[in-house]
């Protein structure tokens, strides 16, 4: 549950907080912990920033990619962790973000080594972040695991740029096919009834039924506004509280695009455990650390996959028993075991199932878009049609 506080530091300034807490009374015992005097606080019902498919906020996720590029930039620099994290305090005016980097930089005067410090947050940090560090510290690569976790969450970023690309052109049709209908149903429709009622005449079938649903939209054209905005208010709710992952269950259940959900989900376990293991990660902290970057549905898979591995078999046997192989992926997967590339071949294995996706939806996306103007086109010409057969049926008998 999150906090917003305010408080007086030991300089005698009015800071800002962002706490995550279990309840008040543990968001109050984090701001006395860390010397500050507070003013207020209250929990935040509703946060903007909302949750991803697999539970970790969005905003955190912007700012650990931010503070990672700029960290990288000032040690490539030339200056020391401790000057590099200095420089970013002092141009720093976003209060969570501020009190994260006092904290790390708190915590590294004290003796603390980064990846110690970095996991007294994890509320920032997850142990994927933490592990990268901590594998770089015992061979003084820090910049290489930065700019190796920069590659990696920009090859995310950038998948994911280009789904939401593909959703945005669609999630427009739909929206103004919706508001066509919607006027045609609610405004013309019923005028249309209005003066068929006058004419006497038997009207065709299919042209009374969309005539009585027009005179049943124009009758309750508030009652449908209000169950709308109630309907839109709700999924909102639900978006912000519980992230994309309730679409992403629901998505799931139609078989083709489950396979490429599927294919999705090992694209980005073989891309994290291959980054994890060229980090100089053993296998066995590399599995556990990749469990809380993965959705609901391939995490138990990966749990007994790790069994059999702590058992003696080999990565790509484990994979393979419990659906976490494609034909391309256990070949390579083999190879690399064979060679003693393994970390490298997963990242191969991951970059071409990145780039299978990204061509199925390139062409999906082209197919689907004409096929959804084509539906939204005959649905609107269908009403116009209905709208118009009894005039057609009037000019036939009198001629």
């Amino acid at each position: 549950m999150k906090f917003s506080a305010r408080a007086i530091n030991s300089q005698h300034q009015v800071i800002e907080l962002c706490i995550d807490a279990e309840n008040e009374v543990d968001a109050r015992a984090q701001v006395e912990r860390e010397g500050h005097t507070l003013l207020r606080i209250h929990a935040e019902r509703f946060s903007l920033a909302w949750t991803s498919a697999t539970g970790r906020n969005v905003h955190n996720r912007e700012l650990l990619n931010g503070f990672n590029t700029e960290l990288l930039a000032l040690l490539q620099a030339g200056l020391s962790l401790i000057e590099a994290l200095e420089t970013l305090i002092e141009k720093e005016t976003h209060a969570p973000r501020l009190t994260m980097l006092t904290k790390l930089i708190t915590a590294i005067r004290h003796g603390k080594r980064f990846s110690v410090a970095l996991a007294e947050q994890p509320h920032y940090f997850p142990k994927l972040y933490i592990g990268i560090i901590k594998a770089s510290e015992e061979t003084s690569h820090l910049q290489n695991a930065l700019s190796r976790y920069a590659a990696y969450t920009e090859r995310g970023d950038t998948l994911r740029r280009k789904i939401i690309n593909a959703i945005i052109y669609p999630g427009i049709l739909l929206v103004v096919g919706s508001v066509v209908v919607l006027f045609l149903m609610t405004y013309v429709v019923p005028r249309f009834s209005e003066v068929y009622k006058g004419s006497g005449r038997a009207l065709p079938w299919l042209s009374q039924v969309l005539l009585s649903w027009g005179q049943f939209f124009s009758q309750n054209t508030k009652l449908m506004l209000v169950t709308v905005c109630a309907l839109l208010i709700a999924l909102l709710v639900l978006f912000l509280r519980s992230g994309t992952a309730p679409l992403v269950q629901l998505i799931r259940k139609i078989p083709m695009i489950q396979a490429k959900l599927h294919l999705m989900e090992l694209s980005r376990l073989y891309l994290t455990l291959g980054m994890l293991l060229e980090g100089g990660i053993v296998i066995t902290e590399a599995l556990n650390i990749i469990g809380e970057s993965l959705s609901d549905f391939t995490r138990p898979k990966l749990a007994l996959a790790s069994t059999l591995i702590l058992q003696g078999n080999a990565m790509s046997t484990a994979f393979d028993a419990h659906g976490l192989t494609t034909p391309v992926s256990l070949r390579l997967l083999r190879t690399g075991e064979k060679s003693g590339q393994l970390g490298t071949m997963l990242v191969e294995a991951g970059k071409y199932h990145e780039s299978e996706i990204t061509i199925w939806m390139e062409r999906f996306s082209k197919a689907f878009e004409p096929c959804l103007m084509a539906f939204i086109g005959l649905l609107v010409g269908t009403i116009v049609v209905l709208l118009y057969m009894p005039i057609f049926d009037l000019a036939g008998s009198i001629q």
